[in-house]
């Protein structure tokens, strides 16, 4: 995807509630930098739309008729030029986030999200900066720590040993939601410094991605 500093964020919207898509539709008009191409009704519309399209990143619901969010996810991402797809949800739809981030979405919101915070996310993973709201981090790791063992703290902090001082403070605030931008702002370093620091996260602490980096921060107790 062109960077998102060339040309406006192309935003399509799925959601098969249409005050959704409106309130979702004129909050994002507003943004110079961000433009919706499109809505969809539901998963397997916003399939085609987005096929169609060519959204750089696509907002999905997950509870809709014909195609739910995952399944419209899966086959999207399955594409050879697939969009960037933040998933919405609700506290209601919890057990979803999980295998959400099994099929491979990019970013997680709750709906009731302020609306900077929607914009904000938007931009992020359009930069290729994957996104968690910290509402929907805290209830997937509470899920997470009910599924595993009395050893789960203990090997969280033996992990978090293996790491340089920097790389701790890094691992912190992804455990507290931050975007990269954001991290970087606080530590008074560089965007491509702190993707460089999340990289070497990962493989040290054996995490496919920011979640399981954030989890292994809660386990430790530390966030």
């Amino acid at each position: 995807m062109t960077s998102a500093s060339a040309h406006p964020i192309r935003v399509l919207l799925v959601d098969d509630d249409p005050l959704v898509r409106s309130a979702l539709g004129l909050m994002l008009g507003g943004q110079v930098d961000l433009t919706v191409v499109g809505d969809a009704v539901d998963g397997r519309d916003g399939v085609a739309r987005a096929r169609e399209l060519r959204p750089d990143v696509v907002l999905m619901d997950l509870r809709m008729p014909r195609m739910d969010g995952l399944e419209a996810t899966r086959t999207l991402l399955a594409d050879p030029q697939s969009p960037k797809i933040i998933v919405l949800t609700t506290f209601d739809a919890d057990e979803h986030i999980v295998e959400a981030l099994a099929v491979g979405a990019d970013g997680f919101l709750l709906k009731d999200t302020p609306p900077p915070e929607i914009v904000a996310a938007i931009r992020a993973v359009a930069e290729g900066d994957p996104m968690l709201s910290p509402s929907v981090t805290r209830t997937l790791i509470e899920r997470l720590r009910a599924e595993g063992g009395d050893n789960r703290s203990a090997r969280a902090r033996d992990q978090l040993a293996t790491l340089t001082e920097r790389e701790h403070d890094v691992a912190l605030r992804v455990g507290q939601g931050l975007s990269n931008a954001e991290i970087a702002a606080e530590l008074h370093l560089s965007v491509p410094t702190i993707k460089a620091h999340v990289s070497r996260l990962l493989e040290k602490l054996e995490a496919d991605n920011r979640t399981q980096i954030a989890i292994c921060v809660h386990d430790a107790g530390l966030a």
